[in-house]
């Protein structure tokens, strides 16, 4: 019985794939949505938001100064409508960016963006890649998410809009997500039943599609 079940799981869901993906790998059905907002990287004040845990190392024999290699910065960055930090929060950015390159500034930065007003409030997006901050232009990549973010691709274009002598920084932030109609898994627990080492608790149940509700506009971060 429990093998049955797994053979009728693993064949719904090959049926579904061609649905999702054409021949090339692309997929068919998709909803593209822009985000536009800005991202307060505060270092100083009673109310920094974010803090070097890391300092950086001596940088080795041969390369230039001023790269902070070695160092990381742990951040939980306000996210705003406008460059103003009193205008509409919209979310964090909650990570860290780590200077990377021995020849100049450039971190290496995972950081999810936790959305907390509008139709997005409670959803994620993961984003990591190269940020270098003198840079006119920077792009990072979506590398996933969740709520109305599950199975999230895209990019993120980092500008920076104001520092401070301070190093204080504000810097606008475009984001081009792309989701395709996505495969949820419905648990039933069959553990009970199956006692399978594998399947016990898992994803044993019935598999079905659900359009993930984002529209290919700029967002607009009201209910």
């Amino acid at each position: 019985m429990c093998m049955r079940m797994t053979l009728l799981l693993l064949l719904t869901v090959k049926s579904l794939l061609p649905t999702i993906f054409s021949a090339d790998g692309s997929s068919k059905a998709e909803n593209v949505t822009h985000l536009h907002f800005f991202f307060h990287d505060v270092l100083s004040g009673r109310n920094a938001t974010a803090v070097r845990i890391i300092d950086p190392v001596t940088s080795p024999a041969g390369t230039g100064t001023g790269t902070l290699f070695g160092s990381v910065v742990m951040m939980d960055d306000l996210l705003t409508e406008g460059p103003d930090p009193s205008s509409q929060a919209v979310g964090r950015a909650q990570g860290f960016y780590a200077s990377a390159d021995l020849t100049e500034l450039a971190f290496l930065q995972p950081m999810n963006l936790v959305f907390t007003a509008g139709k997005y409030n409670g959803s994620v997006l993961t984003v990591q890649g190269r940020n270098a901050p003198f840079h006119e232009m920077r792009e990072m990549a979506v590398v996933g998410g969740s709520g109305l973010f599950r199975f999230a691709r895209g990019y993120a274009q980092a500008h920076t809009h104001t520092v401070s002598a301070n190093g204080d920084a504000i810097v606008e932030y475009n984001v081009m997500v792309e989701t395709a109609d996505s495969l949820v898994v419905h648990h039933r627990h069959h553990a009970e039943e199956c006692r399978h080492p594998v399947l016990a608790g898992d994803v044993t149940g019935s598999v079905m599609r659900t359009a993930v509700a984002l529209r290919p506009l700029t967002t607009s971060w009201k209910n």
